[in-house]
């Protein structure tokens, strides 16, 4: 059961270690590009496995910034993993040891989890790790080969490339904003709140790391005021009456 389980995961990560291979590439060419060595790049994507809160980690560490403002960043970009973990422990059996929850909660990221909750009924340990054994080192060596090919290809090459992240980020946020109004708000309000913090004298004085925290503070919680996304029951209440 859990050989089948562990290569179902295998098959089903693959996709996502290709897909993790080709933006933590841009990852590694950044990283070395600010002055980290190629293997602190990539014991960096060893150790995190998060696209954003490395790459928002490398800004705060570029710009010189303080341990709290790398906590709180860290903190508040990665703080919907804990949400998904909250949601896979219950999707696991539930003569899931503690170990194994653990090990799996720490290879739960957006795709991981994606694939993971939409197994029918419930899910073993062992299907999350064979997706982790493909796209973990799927993210490390693309951080690897972009570190080291940061160093051989020419500067307006890299520069190129670098863009990745930025088309990476557009395919998240275009298909749900055209779908919802309410996530297009969220996305042109984030914008323009971070456009204030680079115009305004005063205000682009703030670091990366505290303009990414205030703008998603103010950003998130407008949209939980505004736009509360209602419950099952009370939509199926509504229906119902």
């Amino acid at each position: 059961m859990r050989s089948e389980s562990f290569r179902k995961g295998v098959k089903d990560g693959i996709p996502i270690g290709l897909g993790y291979f080709a933006v933590s590439f841009t990852f590694g060419m950044m990283a070395v590009a600010d002055g980290l060595s190629i293997w602190q790049a990539v014991l960096i994507s060893l150790t995190n496995v998060t696209s954003a809160g490395q790459f928002a980690g490398l800004e705060i560490m570029v710009m010189s910034g303080s341990y709290w403002e790398m906590a709180l960043t860290q903190l508040i970009i990665n703080l919907r993993y804990c949400l998904m973990s909250f949601s896979l422990a219950q999707k696991f059996r539930r003569d899931e040891s503690l170990v194994h929850r653990y090990i799996a909660a720490f290879g739960v990221t957006d795709e991981i989890f994606g694939i993971s909750a939409s197994q029918p009924g419930k899910v073993s340990a062992f299907y999350n790790y064979g997706a982790m054994c493909v796209a973990i080192p799927g993210w490390v060596l693309g951080t690897l080969a972009g570190a080291i090919s940061g160093n051989l290809l020419p500067d307006f090459m890299m520069s190129a490339l670098s863009v990745a992240i930025y088309g990476m980020f557009l395919a998240i946020i275009i298909p749900p904003a055209k779908q919802n109004k309410a996530v297009l708000a969220v996305v042109v309000a984030a914008m323009l709140i971070s456009t204030l913090f680079k115009v305004i004298p005063f205000l682009s004085e703030v670091s990366s790391g505290f303009v990414i925290i205030i703008t998603t503070l103010i950003v998130a919680g407008a949209a939980a005021y505004f736009c509360p996304i209602e419950d099952e029951k009370e939509e199926e209440s509504v229906h119902e009456s």
